[in-house]
Formats: structure tokens, sequence, C-alpha cells
């Protein structure tokens, strides 16, 4: 398991003063006497950390002003303490001395909770921390924000497709984006999709069900079921991707190693502005009919030198499911 959602709305406004910049932080999943503490004991605390700041609290809202720098480390320190908050159920003053004197040592490096925060991408459900959690998955953390397509190739359990919904949830909660596009071929493994019970809708969804599995981890139900209804974030087989344009959307293809040459073509073709795509897929895995060759070599292989793409190889040390899923990588990939 990966990455977050995050618990906290900001907004940026600049000053009239020029270097000075004001930030407004709305909390939403902490309740603000738990961050504060009894007559804002806390909040004093985590003031003299930042002296540089003119900091204001009323309610559920933080107002902070001062330079962009010290702007950005007390709203990560902010998200890390209720990060931290979620998790263990409890913010003492000295768990928040441990925070800040943890950002002390590291000179203009953002601050970091015990379980080491830095690497979140997102604050689920019921303190959930979504993060990268190896080497490669922080490669596509990394590369996303540097890019604006990314290829991520590896072997189950690596966490492909779970950091890139997570990736879309972080882009979408910072309002980078205004929509989630996710889609994978359907395309059976060994079984026969005529055979499954229902309408059409009932027969894809099994195949789209990790992705919904992925976003339930990161959105409360009723907020998740409120992106559905309103198309905010859409799930549909590739088919159904074809003649579109997505503009400010995050489009993650998943499973893309059962995506036929001409479909992946289609798929890529439909990047419109301001659009981030990442598409996963682990070529031991290719479903497709025998005579049906994989879209994703060839694609990987066209554009793995593009200005603007990323490819990032995921392998068996970063296999994160039970430890056997790990032996049984390496013992089919030593066949």
């Amino acid at each position: 398991m990966l990455f977050s959602c995050f618990l906290i709305k900001k907004l940026f406004l600049f000053n009239s003063i020029v270097g000075v910049s004001e930030k407004k932080i709305i909390l939403e999943d902490i309740a603000p006497v738990n961050l504060y503490g009894v007559n804002d004991s806390k909040l004093e605390l985590i003031k003299t950390r930042f002296p540089k700041l003119k900091i204001v609290a009323r309610g559920e809202i933080i107002k902070a002003s001062g330079e962009e720098e010290d702007l950005n480390q007390f709203e990560m320190v902010i998200n890390i303490l209720i990060a931290y908050y979620n998790r263990f159920g409890n913010l003492t003053e000295n768990a928040i001395e441990q925070i800040l004197n943890g950002r002390a040592k590291r000179k203009g490096s953002p601050a970091e909770s015990p379980d080491g925060a830095t690497d979140v991408i997102v604050f689920g459900n019921n303190g959930l921390v979504v993060k990268a959690r190896t080497d490669n998955q922080r490669k596509m953390v990394d590369a996303i924000s540097k890019n604006d397509m990314l290829f991520a190739v590896g072997p189950a359990g690596t966490g492909k497709t779970y950091t890139a919904v997570a990736l879309a949830v972080r882009a979408l909660k910072n309002k980078e984006v205004k929509k989630i596009i996710l889609t994978r071929p359907a395309v059976e493994a060994g079984e026969n999709l005529g055979f499954l019970p229902g309408d059409l809708k009932e027969k894809l969804d099994p195949y789209l069900q990790p992705l919904y599995d992925a976003l339930g981890d990161m959105i409360a139900s009723e907020k998740l079921a409120y992106y559905i209804e309103n198309r905010v974030i859409q799930i549909a087989p590739l088919a159904f991707m074809r003649g579109r344009t997505l503009d400010n959307a995050f489009a993650i293809l998943d499973e893309a190693q059962n995506a036929t040459e001409g479909q992946l073509k289609m798929f890529l073709t439909r990047m419109g502005s301001s659009a981030k795509f990442v598409i996963t897929g682990d070529i031991t895995q290719i479903d497709l009919p025998k005579h049906q060759p994989s879209g994703l070599p060839q694609a990987i292989q066209l554009l793995n030198k593009v200005d603007g793409i990323s490819v990032i190889e995921l392998d068996g040390t970063d296999v994160i499911r039970h430890q056997l899923v790990k032996k049984i990588v390496e013992l089919y990939d030593a066949k």
C-alpha cells in the first residue's frame, strides 16, 4: 500500500507587499481543539518555530502570512501534525516538539513525522497514510511532477496502480485537475466475459474493481459517490475513451499490457490541455489472444526518449504484498 488524501484545503493569496504572501488553511479532518490545544497551547508551541510568520487561527481556518518558503514549511508541518493525530488518535505537546525538532535538524527540508511522512502522497480514510514506500514508487512521484506522461511497468504487487491513483487523487484535491479518468482494457484473464451474469456494467465492474478499491481507501464513501455521480471521477473500459479529448484531467490507463497497439495509440492521443497521463502495466501478464501483440512494449520503445514522458520500471524489490508474492515473482522471472 502506498500514499493518501490531503486533510486540508489550501488557497494561495498574494499580499500587496512585494515578497509577502498569505496562505489560508481550512481544517477538514481534525477538530480545531485537537490541533490548537486547550487555550491554544499547542498552536502557540507551533508558532514559536515560525517567528517570521504572522499566524491567526479562527475556528477551522488558519491564516498565515510571510515569505513563501516559510509558508510552505508551515503548511507541511500542519499536514504532518494532522496525519499524526489521525494515525495515533492523539497529539501531545511532546509529539509536536519531536516533529518540530525533526524539521529543525534538516535545514530547509520539509518536516518529517516519526513514520516518515515526507513520502506521503495523500491522507486517506480513517487516518490511512498513503505514501511511496519504495525507491521506484518515489521515482513515480517525482516523475509525474516533472512530466505530463508516465509509464510505470512492473510485476504484480509493486504498487503501480495504487500509487497512480493516489497521485490522481492528490492532483484533484489540489485543484491541479478538474477530473480523474480511470480506464482498463476489458480483457479476460482466462475467463470468458460473456459468461459473467448481468448487464454490460455488471460484466465490466469486476475488471474495474481494483480502481474502485484504491479510491475507496483515499476518498470518503459519500464524497466518492458524489464525484462518480457528477463525473468528476470517471471509471470506464478503454473502448469508451474513443473520440474523447481529456482536458484538465488526470488519466490512468491500468493493465495497459492488455491494450492493442491501436488501442494504446488511441488512448495516448486523447491527451488534452493541462492533462497528466499515467500508463501502468505488467508485460509478463498479457491476456490478449496469441495472434494479437500488446501495444505496451512498442509504446515504451517509441516514446521513452520523448521530452515530457518518463518511464519507470518497477521490479521484485518493489513488491509490497505478502512476502510470498515477491518469491513467486522471482521464481517466474527465473524460468
